[in-house]
């Protein structure tokens, strides 16, 4: 099953051949319409029936809000009434101005899980080629729930084109991310004046990949980082304890396995070593399907254990 319920995309097909696909440089009008967001989020009462065999009063809840689609009517979610719903096309509308004057290019955008959760992805038009081979593009992505799940989020991403490995731009103590939380109004002028201190971020995240590709790492080193990073708590609030399965499936993908492991710039060193990580969390990573895998290594799980993967690489070049 696919968590992917409507998509478009413009370049090659994506990770789950699902979608439909759009020429380049594309409306925005016509991104809503392809990537089946061109509806909106409804809101209406909570209401419960008191009586016997539902025949009694209708009763209001006021403190909640039911959630739902203007195509279909589906239910979406149950929230507090306080909670600030951000629309699909908002989403969508957020590029408006960044495609048409600073050279931005939507590549992705869709719905998930019948309507709960949607985003778009989109290129930047920033590049760099460490090693003369190894082409990493910069993205940026805006995601949304309606369901609590998430909070507004626009993160800039970087894409290893060789694999399609994905890893959120950070800079010192920024993580290149914004998120709004739905107790708060989403403002996209302000989110991309808060975004645009992160711009600059990408001369600084190019120069920590090109330390990364510039620091060979011994085994004692390979195996010292994968045991810090590929945890998971143990019982009962005791230590964490090494998944020895994904340590071996992550040391196979650095030894050779991995796509663009025999590259220059990954060969023996700390830039190779974290991309094990990142291919094995976006492509390997046991996962009811790929879209719950892309889920979880955008937003969840898979997102944090990259973040331990690039944290404890930069000790290594500190």
């Amino acid at each position: 099953m696919h968590l992917v319920e409507t998509m478009a995309y413009a370049g090659e097909k994506p990770w789950h051949g699902l979608g439909n696909k759009l020429a380049p440089q594309q409306p925005i009008e016509a991104w809503r319409q392809q990537a089946g967001m061109d509806w909106k989020i409804e809101e209406s009462e909570v209401r419960y029936i008191t009586g016997n065999n539902n025949l009694g009063v209708i009763n209001a809840f006021p403190e909640q809000k039911v959630l739902y689609r203007s195509d279909t009517r589906a239910p979406l979610a149950v929230v507090s009434k306080r909670f600030k719903v951000v629309q699909p096309g908002e989403v969508l509308e957020f590029y408006r101005d960044l495609t048409s004057h600073s050279g931005f290019e939507l590549e992705t955008a869709g719905v998930l899980r019948e309507g709960r959760k949607f985003w778009a992805l989109a290129r930047t038009g920033q590049s760099t080629t460490l090693k003369g081979r190894d082409k990493v593009d910069g993205y940026l992505l805006l995601a949304t729930a309606c369901d609590g799940t998430l909070a507004t989020t626009a993160q800039f991403t970087s894409v290893r084109v060789v694999c399609n490995n994905t890893l959120r731009v950070a800079l010192g103590n920024n993580n290149g991310a914004v998120k709004v939380p739905h107790r708060s109004e989403f403002d996209p002028e302000v989110v991309k004046r808060q975004l645009g201190i992160t711009v600059a971020s990408w001369d600084g995240f190019v120069a920590r990949m090109k330390a990364l590709v510039e620091r060979p790492v011994d085994p004692d080193t390979v195996e010292g980082l994968l045991r810090r990073v590929l945890t998971y708590a143990g019982p009962d609030g005791r230590a964490d304890i090494v998944n020895e399965q994904a340590l071996a499936n992550v040391r196979a993908l650095y030894e050779g396995g991995g796509r663009g492991a025999m590259l220059p710039s990954s060969r023996g060193t700390a830039w190779g070593l974290l991309n094990s990580v990142t291919e094995y969390v976006d492509h390997h990573r046991r996962a009811r399907s790929d879209d719950h895998r892309r889920d979880a290594a955008w937003f969840g799980q898979g997102a944090q254990l990259k973040q331990r993967a690039w944290d404890e690489a930069m000790k290594l070049v500190a």
